[in-house]
């Protein structure tokens, strides 16, 4: 069976819900499937997520042309871990990613028994590239051609590895990694369905606009964060998490901060840059957005191309006074995700339903019509696209973040915890290995040194988790209920 007659038997016998509406589609093929994903964008940085300042006309355009998730999560705050869950549909247990860093003295690698999407999609007939940062150690698999940068990558000239060619480009990253989408998309075989992965390094520290967007909102004062001063009072852990708070390790970014001013003023000063440069960045994707979504329009694919907007994970705007990610807190654990796909008739639709980014990948496998392999952690999320989640949908989500020296770690008594043993046991720019559950109203977490630390917050009296209510009388049962949840959670994906 050549190519395309794969193509036409799954097309005929895929998964029920897009396999009914292809019916209209002269060809009857599988969608063009494009996924978007920026690097520590947060919901926070969208208009259509509320944001009055920075406006995203584009990732506007996308929500009221298809779906916005409001509670969208993913399962490990890091850049790698998290693309590898992207692309395999399963948790770092399983994928083999759980860091950015070596590990146990060699560089962690996909997991080579777990087939990615593209893989299976490529098997299938589709046409598959990625273009933009990749961020994973061992070249791109599963794609017919690739063209990423070395690592993080630059924000100007940026160096790139195309097809395992070096190659060195002028301009500004968004601008250039947007350049060679619309190549691709120029060339792409009408034929033939394609899958295109385009991701950005923007808006990644050293938070750095393109010099078009330099002098946004210099005249305007961003709001600051209700907890940009936190005193962290009810939570060990986080009021330890020294190199994260802006006023200390951002400090050093700026030639053009003013000396001698007062702890709180400076504080201030680096959040206004920082906050302002970051949404500065995201402006420049926007715009670029707006070329791919006016191109596919022009060469009318737009309704048979299903589109994800998505971000790699959170991200600290200060709060708590931090930047980064990696804390189950709300603002690194959520994530924005946008879905458009014509062929299904939604429009301007909002879902509240728990979602994760493992439920990537089987959506567009199941949107393809390729069955979803069992050992994906993820689920479809072509029902909710349809207008019903399953009556079974999940209540919870699960979280873990590991950390590179958590052996040391495990041996941290959490009523001994000082300046000290957070030196010795955390090094730079990392937090703690923890794990949680978050339900709707609640959320656990659990810091697995030896005697263990837990902090439970009621996200419904307390949406910014600054009270840590465990341990205090009255929740003794919904401590019990859920570390049943995180334990059958535990089983369910096979994480510790």
């Amino acid at each position: 069976m050549n190519r395309r007659e794969a193509l036409q038997t799954i097309t005929v016998a895929g998964t029920g819900v897009l396999v009914s509406q292809c019916s209209t589609h002269s060809s009857n093929r599988p969608p063009n499937i494009i996924f978007i994903m920026t690097d520590d964008q947060t919901v926070d940085q969208m208009s259509c997520y509320g944001h009055t300042i920075l406006q995203t006309p584009n990732m506007d355009r996308l929500a009221n042309e298809g779906i916005r998730f409001n509670n969208c999560y993913c399962t490990n705050s890091l850049c790698a871990p998290s693309r590898a869950s992207i692309l395999t549909g399963c948790y770092s247990s399983l994928n083999g990613i759980t860091g950015n860093s070596e590990k146990k003295g060699s560089e962690e690698q996909l997991n080579p028994d777990i087939p990615t999407f593209p893989e299976l999609l490529q098997q299938t007939g589709y046409y598959t590239a990625i273009i933009g940062k990749y961020h994973l150690r061992e070249n791109p698999r599963g794609f017919d051609e690739w063209r990423i940068l070395p690592g993080q990558g630059s924000y100007f000239n940026p160096e790139f590895i195309e097809n395992g060619v070096q190659t060195q480009n002028e301009g500004y990253v968004t601008d250039v990694i947007t350049d060679k989408t619309v190549d691709f998309l120029n060339r792409a075989d009408s034929s033939q369905p394609f899958c295109l992965i385009y991701q950005h390094k923007a808006p990644h520290r050293p938070f750095t606009p393109a010099p078009r967007h330099a002098h946004l909102w210099e005249d305007v004062e961003f709001p600051y964060p209700e907890t940009f001063d936190d005193d962290y009072s009810t939570r060990r852990i986080a009021g330890l998490a020294q190199d994260m708070k802006i006023e200390i390790s951002l400090a050093d970014d700026y030639d053009d901060l003013p000396e001698n001013l007062p702890e709180s003023e400076k504080k201030r000063w680096i959040y206004q840059r920082f906050v302002k440069d970051s949404c500065r960045a995201v402006v420049g994707i926007d715009e670029n957005l707006g070329r791919v979504l006016n191109l596919i329009e022009k060469k009318q694919i737009a309704d048979d191309t299903l589109i994800f907007y998505t971000s790699d994970n959170g991200f600290f705007l200060g709060e708590h006074g931090w930047y980064d990610k990696r804390f189950m807190y709300e603002p690194s654990l959520r994530i924005p995700l946008l879905i458009r796909y014509p062929r299904l008739g939604i429009s301007g639709q909002v879902s509240d339903n728990m979602v994760l980014n493992v439920d990537v990948a089987p959506t567009i496998l199941d949107a393809a019509g390729v069955p979803v392999p069992k050992n994906m952690h993820g689920r479809s999320l072509l029902p909710i696209l349809g207008g019903k989640a399953p009556d079974n949908w999940r209540k919870s989500v699960y979280y873990s973040y590991y950390e590179d020296s958590w052996r040391m770690y495990q041996n941290l008594d959490p009523n001994d915890i000082n300046d000290r043993t957070y030196t010795r046991y955390f090094t730079a720019h990392r937090v703690g290995p923890h794990r949680g559950v978050r339900t709707e109203r609640y959320k656990l977490i659990e810091y697995y040194t030896e005697n263990n630390y837990w902090e439970l917050f009621d996200l419904e009296t307390d949406p910014n988790e600054v009270n840590n209510l465990y341990g205090q009388p009255g929740y003794e049962k919904i401590i019990r209920q859920l570390k049943e949840e995180l334990k059958r959670l535990d089983n369910l994906y096979g994480t510790m």
